[in-house]
């Protein structure tokens, strides 16, 4: 199994406030990873930081991925390489629609032009997936959406950009148990599309009831601590982080 993602030693600072101090992660392709941990601990961090995000500097370490350095690479140029990142709490667009965003970033990955047909093809059948109704793909992007709604979009987005390597930032936040449902069948759906590599943020673990996890990390004060194979999402159920120090 081949090395999409490699993170040594990452050192990641917000203002003069050192955030990550020192971490360590590589996710293969194909795999599921789980980061937990208590609030506060940096996990947020670490996803903006690989996404590139230029509020939070890296210091130290190394971001590779695909066997490419990204220290200088910025975000949007990310984005095209492969990478996506599914934000805990989704911003509003006054004035872009949910399909032409998509279609736009679609072509902004590919360098081609987007036919229209087909792209509405494959967004109906999405949608439908999800749940969702069409009219949703009209709407301006996430304005007026419930928070379940919005975290819907974000998966669809997913599912029409299919990133060989996606972020997901507490996606099953305030979610009802028929919305963690749905979005977890769209999780499942994008492994099967594309068999990328996905990191999961979560402080909730419903939403992994029904999708393989390959190995979970335990995050606490900027680093990880623990790290082990799907059993740990239990033990983490049962004793909480006390024993890793919180």
């Amino acid at each position: 199994m081949s090395k999409l993602l490699e993170v040594s030693n990452l050192h990641v600072s917000v203002g003069e406030k050192e955030i990550l101090k020192g971490v360590d992660l590589t996710i293969n392709a194909g795999e599921v990873h789980v980061l937990m941990g208590p609030n506060g601990t940096g996990k947020s961090t670490l996803g903006f930081a690989l996404i590139g995000n230029p509020k939070y500097e890296v210091t130290e370490g190394k971001i590779v991925f695909k066997g490419e350095d990204l220290s200088d690479v910025e975000v949007n140029n990310r984005a095209k390489k492969g990478m996506f990142l599914s934000f805990q709490n989704p911003l509003e667009v006054p004035g872009v629609t949910l399909s032409s965003f998509i279609r736009s970033a679609l072509e902004q990955k590919t360098g081609e032009r987007v036919k229209l047909w087909e792209f509405k093809k494959k967004l109906d059948a999405t949608l439908d997936i999800l749940q969702m109704d069409h009219s949703y793909a009209e709407r301006d992007l996430n304005v007026g959406f419930s928070g379940g709604e919005k975290k819907k979009a974000e998966i669809l987005q997913l599912l029409m950009l299919e990133p060989e390597f996606a972020i997901l930032d507490e996606t099953d936040s305030g979610l009802d148990v028929d919305a963690v449902r749905t979005v977890s069948a769209g999780i499942e759906e994008y492994q099967k599309r594309v068999g990328g590599g996905l990191l999961i943020i979560t402080h909730s673990t419903k939403i992994l009831e029904s999708i393989h996890v390959d190995q979970t990390h335990v995050m606490i004060g900027g680093t990880i601590v623990k790290t082990g194979d799907s059993s740990l999402v239990d033990i983490v159920n049962e004793k909480g982080f006390e024993s890793y120090g919180e």
